[in-house]
């Protein structure tokens, strides 16, 4: 089975390609029954439709090329209920010669417009939250990435500034005499009415409100639509547009921006500076609940350090105290962790309900409480991005990348706002819940398990900003205890379907619908299981599944629960004679899974020795948002060899692997890194790479910067880019990766590899470790 081919076509990959019969030979699967869905997945080709879609009147299941349809009498049956429906009028001219194009059998994932939305949403608003705490080197390199940013963005976008230290600036971009803001106090939180009271905004929040009050709820939406359109049309109607202004209508931003000064705030020796991170996100929040509810925004923020003043505080102002680290963590001792994580989960609520993103920008040398704040980030489908400094390359490329857009159209970025995706599936089969970046949103169905997983209790979820590579992880059970029926000599099959429905960029608004039919093994038929068995899809599935455990359970725990589910994966379906341990063969589709599961055993995912809480909550948030092949990189990186002897190709994540004469490319995703052998270095200390006669020599030594460059230019976050040489003091990034074959302790083998000092079990000897326990289950 190709699996890349059905991502690549329809932005979905499935644990089991082949599900098991009933719930007892589920369990006896031990991975999990699930699917990476990518919902703004850039499909070749894709057909958009400039109608509404057909839907199911008993299931709200949409019409696709799995529905079984009876042209004669123009009706349909729904694969996901078996119920008839009735073609729509405006279908009665089709036949079976031109059926309409959702039922085309290569369009299992389709788009429509909205047409029933009369008016279109106003464009993407874009207010920027800047930390001013910030010594001067720092604040220039932040104001001079934001003003590059400036020409990226489509002129027709809104924009806001905020600012704050240890007060709270909002900035009345419609005053063109001269700069102009709102001050507010940093160490008292204001609350909605007192913010809209303050700017002034009493008229266009009543505006949004007084449609809501007289229509019924399915008419909400529309009426906020149109007041929303009528307050940008008519500037004299409204005090919206006095703070967030279409970019094209505010040249004098850039004269802000440039402008802008450190908070001015005295600093004492022994403190740190007074910076009300939670008070600015409040204001902030209230400015775009008051103006644009419902509407795709998002609050940009840069942050250059932890908040030290009013609520949300991080941490004190005296040096003497020290911001919470994970052994404080697990012993209770961070004083201001429950209190801040709380403010920040009430702040959450609110972003989630008006359709509004949180994005962090964050650089300072130590933490600056992302930890506190990855909720606000997370279940509002925001970016983080994590690093030292605004001079970073890390910081400034993200930063730049984030506004891209897309080839086919420079005036759209890449990205969708204020969606929802909701969940159907066959009768058989019942959905646990999700893990990514979604809030749920409650609405119970018949297709909700009781056993829940993450976001459950639902089959639809709130998720307020997707981008391209924005993946969810879904967790299904099955709940039949029956035979799977079968007809006319054909497998039984179970369909899903998944429906994204978004604002685009243009203002229109889209529905994506993707459908997709597995088909079902026989009862403790494990060998037709197996079959349809995704490595890579069911690794990182339960690298999720790890990660939500991890939260609130013992790390040992949780490997003890890896490393027993190891074991019966194998023992259930490997073939071997009992007791010995030489005798297990894996089927080839179950072949590189242990070492997948090694691997993330080491990783920095749940290992959290020598990374901080807050590079540890960064680490995980991007591994639950990102794609298979994303995740798979950052569990196992990628390990190219360049040498004279052999042509650029992919080895062994391997102590072994470190030679002398050859060049390195690391790729863990977060960096991507060149490491040249011992004797490489020599050589290009020497300076053999500038003589005529060793021009093989330079271009070997280009060629895996230039493959670098190739990986560089399309990930986000923008990777932190190394280059070394064996033995030196940054060739640690790859050591701390490679399995550890060679170590101190062996006095053998050194030749054509390297030490690795470490007292970690090396994949050999977790390899016979398994062979030896899977044998000898029963």
């Amino acid at each position: 089975m190709d699996f890349a081919q059905n991502e690549n076509m329809n932005g979905i990959r499935h644990s089991w390609n082949i599900l098991p019969a009933n719930r007892a030979d589920q369990a006896r699967c031990i991975v999990p029954v699930g699917s990476l869905y990518t919902p703004l997945k850039e499909i070749p080709n894709l057909i958009t439709l400039n109608y509404e879609p057909v839907v199911c009147k008993t299931c709200r299941g949409i019409l696709n090329p799995f529905a079984r349809v009876e042209y004669r009498t123009k009706t349909w049956t729904c694969p996901l209920c078996f119920d008839t429906n009735s073609f729509p009028p405006s279908y009665s001219g089709i036949t079976e010669q031109t059926p309409p194009a959702e039922l085309h059998p290569s369009f299992t994932t389709i788009e429509y417009k909205l047409i029933s939305k009369q008016s279109l949403a106003p464009p993407p608003v874009f207010l920027l939250l800047i930390d001013t705490c910030l010594l001067e080197e720092e604040m220039r390199a932040l104001k001079d990435t934001i003003l590059q940013s400036l020409n990226l963005i489509p002129e027709n976008s809104l924009i806001g500034l905020i600012t704050y230290g240890a007060t709270v600036q909002v900035y009345e971009l419609g005053f063109k005499e001269c700069s102009k803001a709102f001050v507010f106090r940093g160490d008292k939180e204001s609350t909605l009415e007192q913010v809209i009271d303050q700017l002034g905004l009493k008229q266009s929040y009543y505006q949004q409100q007084q449609p809501n009050n007289m229509m019924n709820k399915n008419q909400q939406q529309q009426g906020n639509m149109n007041t929303t359109m009528m307050m940008m049309n008519n500037p004299t109607t409204s005090g919206a547009n006095r703070f967030i202004l279409p970019l094209s209508e505010c040249p004098q931003l850039m004269d802000i921006i440039e402008e802008l000064q450190c908070d001015p705030w005295p600093v004492k020796n022994g403190r740190r500076p007074r910076r009300c991170t939670g008070i600015a996100l409040s204001i902030a929040t209230s400015l775009l609940e008051a103006t644009y509810k419902g509407f795709g925004s998002r609050i940009i923020s840069c942050v250059g350090g932890p908040c030290t003043f009013g609520e949300g505080e991080i941490v004190g102002l005296e040096l003497s105290e020290q911001i919470r680290l994970h052994n404080d963590l697990r012993s209770g001792k961070a004083t201001h962790f429950k209190k801040a994580s709380e403010y920040y989960k009430k702040i959450t609520q609110r972003l989630v309900t008006n359709g509004h993103v949180f994005d962090i920008f964050a650089a300072n040398l130590d933490q600056v409480g992302v930890l506190e704040l990855k909720t606000c980030c997370e279940h509002t489908g925001g970016v983080m991005v994590l690093t030292d400094t605004f001079e970073n390359p890390i910081f400034k490329e993200s930063f730049l990348k984030f506004f891209e857009t897309s080839e086919n159209a420079p005036d759209q970025l890449k990205m969708g706002l204020n969606a929802t995706i909701e969940i159907q599936c066959s009768n058989e089969i019942k959905i646990c819940g999700v893990l990514g970046p979604v809030t749920s949103m409650n609405r119970k169905t018949n297709h909700v398990a009781d056993n829940l997983i993450g976001e459950g209790n639902t089959n639809a979820w709130k998720i307020n900003a997707i981008h391209p590579n924005t993946t969810i992880a879904v967790y299904y059970d099955v709940v039949n205890q029956q035979l799977p029926q079968q007809t006319f000599n054909q497998p039984s099959i179970r369909c899903f379907q998944y429906v994204t429905a978004y604002q685009h960029t243009s203002g229109e608004y889209r529905l994506r619908v993707t459908t997709q039919s597995l088909g079902c093994a026989q009862p403790n038929r494990f060998d037709e299981i197996g079959q349809g068995f995704d490595a890579e899809a069911s690794t990182a599935l339960i690298a999720r599944l790890s990660v939500y455990k991890a939260e609130t359970e013992y790390l040992f725990d949780v490997l003890r629960w890896l490393d027993k589910s190891l074991i019966k994966i194998c023992s259930r379906f490997g073939s071997y004679q009992q007791n010995d341990a030489n005798s297990l063969v894996l089927p080839p589709q179950f072949s590189i899974f242990p070492q997948f599961l090694f691997h993330l055993r080491r990783s920095q995912f749940l290992r959290v020795f020598n990374s901080s809480p807050d590079e540890t909550a960064w680490f995980r948030l991007i591994l639950n948002r990102e794609t298979t092949m994303n995740s798979i990189t950052m569990i196992q990186p990628a390990l190219y060899s360049y040498s004279f002897t052999e042509p650029p190709h992919p080895v062994e994540l391997d102590a072994t692997s470190v030679k002398p004469n050859a060049i390195l490319l690391l790729d863990t995703f977060f960096s991507v890194l060149i490491h040249n052998g011992e004797t490489i270095a020599q050589w290009r200390e020497a300076g053999y790479q500038n003589q005529p006669k060793y021009e093989y020599f330079a271009k070997l030594l280009e060629l895996p910067k230039e493959d670098a460059k190739v990986i560089i230019k399309d990930r986000f976050p923008y990777p932190r880019y190394i280059e070394c040489d064996q033995l030196s003091s940054q060739a640690r990034f790859l050591i701390a990766k490679i399995n550890p074959s060679i170590t101190h302790r062996d006095t053998y083998g050194q030749q054509g590899g390297t030490i690795v000092p470490t007292d970690d079990a090396s994949l050999q000897v977790f390899i016979d470790s398994l062979k030896k326990l899977a044998v000898q289950q029963q």
